[in-house]
């Protein structure tokens, strides 16, 4: 009989792109059960990857009354299925799942940290976050950033004791499938036919971002860069949502994205290879970010990259190497990242040269399952229980 394991994220979409692969890894060792908001997408989502699920109500913003409801939910599951370990991401599926896990006595309760939103707010909001990280942190039996330098940050301000966490191998959530993503799945005729449906010219450089286009990720700052190049041979390719509700972009940034010629907007893709196979570089000015899977992509597309000096990007990244390092916030270090990138053509070769074999050596993704899979059985352990091998 196996042991029970429950994975939980707020919404259905973090389960499948934040931990791709890994329930159905974790399911030839666990009896694995998921479990997040939206009760359409989730059962669409079980039934494509053979996962069984379960249903809770969760929201990503403040409401405590639906809070508490969520937390009696899953302490109701909890006790019903009586799970050895609960494993949560995302700070609303965390301070509810550890908290629930807690309650109904479920032995090992592990939380990763993939960013910490609280750092780029202020006043009540942000006492408030740090609250709900704190409680997070007490309920848990084992916390895992999934950066360094988030481990620092925890640590630092004393929202969690250092011997509560551990960073897992290099940092992130879920390594990356670098023979997924990898340039040469990409004709060179796919390539060329893509280049004309977006009508760019087969001679223009393209930067690339991939992401919400939201203000913290430097959406603003991005677009009036790329018109401070004024260089028709530039092309910004954005590839992700436009979101409206929670940190829209600036009127004006929004206009110039429809206006400008030399900047497309595709939205949301399934599948970003044949975009980076596209694309000269990435930019990602990022203000805020956990262990940021487009750099890591990116990389392994072989592009070199203009990043934010932040925790993730700042470990994925190393300055002369493989891309580039700038001030957060700034559009005159962004500006010149990028004109430098477009010119120096040589620096450029050497930055690309490195790109992919830097992620591979260190991010591969299933590495990074062996190394969770260790941790379950260290946890398994340090309870009391069988290991895992002697209850297949």
């Amino acid at each position: 009989m196996k042991y029970k394991l429950i994975r939980i994220t707020t919404v259905p979409i973090s389960l499948e792109k934040l931990i791709e692969g890994q329930l159905n890894f974790m399911q030839d060792y666990f009896e694995v059960t998921a479990i997040a908001s939206e009760k359409e997408a989730l059962e669409k989502l079980g039934k494509q990857l053979k996962v069984r699920t379960h249903f809770v109500d969760m929201t990503r913003k403040i409401t405590p009354f639906k809070d508490l409801k969520s937390v009696y939910n899953l302490y109701k599951f909890f006790k019903k299925e009586r799970p050895k370990i609960v494993h949560t991401h995302t700070p609303k599926a965390g301070v509810a799942g550890m908290l629930a896990a807690r309650l109904a006595g479920v032995p090992i309760r592990l939380h990763t940290v993939a960013g910490l939103p609280l750092l780029e707010t202020i006043g009540l909001k942000r006492k408030i976050l740090e609250l709900v990280e704190i409680l997070t942190f007490a309920c848990a039996t084992k916390v895992y950033p999934n950066s360094k330098r988030i481990a620092e940050i925890l640590v630092e301000n004393k929202y969690v004791s250092a011997k509560k966490v551990h960073v897992i191998k290099n940092g992130s959530s879920n390594g990356i499938d670098t023979s997924f993503f990898d340039p040469s799945v990409i004709s060179e005729d796919e390539k060329t036919a893509l280049r004309a449906s977006l009508e760019i010219p087969k001679e223009a450089f393209v930067f690339i971002f991939v992401g919400r286009l939201v203000g913290d990720k430097g959406i603003n700052e991005l677009i009036e860069a790329h018109i401070k190049l004024n260089n028709s041979n530039a092309y910004l390719l954005l590839v992700g949502p436009l979101e409206t509700e929670l940190d829209p972009l600036l009127e004006c940034t929004i206009s110039e994205i429809k206006e400008n010629k030399t900047i497309i907007s595709v939205g949301y893709q399934g599948d970003v290879r044949p975009y980076f196979a596209i694309s000269d570089a990435l930019a990602f000015p990022s203000y805020r970010e956990g262990f940021p899977n487009v750099v890591m992509q990116a990389g392994a597309m072989g592009l070199p990259a203009i990043v934010s000096n932040i925790n993730g990007c700042n470990e994925i990244i190393e300055e002369g190497t493989n891309g580039t390092i700038i001030e957060v916030k700034s559009v005159d270090a962004l500006y010149t990242a990028m004109h430098t990138m477009l010119e120096k053509v040589t620096e450029r070769v050497k930055l690309k040269e490195n790109s992919r074999m830097s992620i591979v050596e260190r991010y591969q993704r299933k590495a990074m399952w062996e190394a969770i899979l260790d941790e379950y059985r260290k946890q398994l352990k340090r309870c009391g229980f069988e290991d895992l091998e002697t209850t297949q």
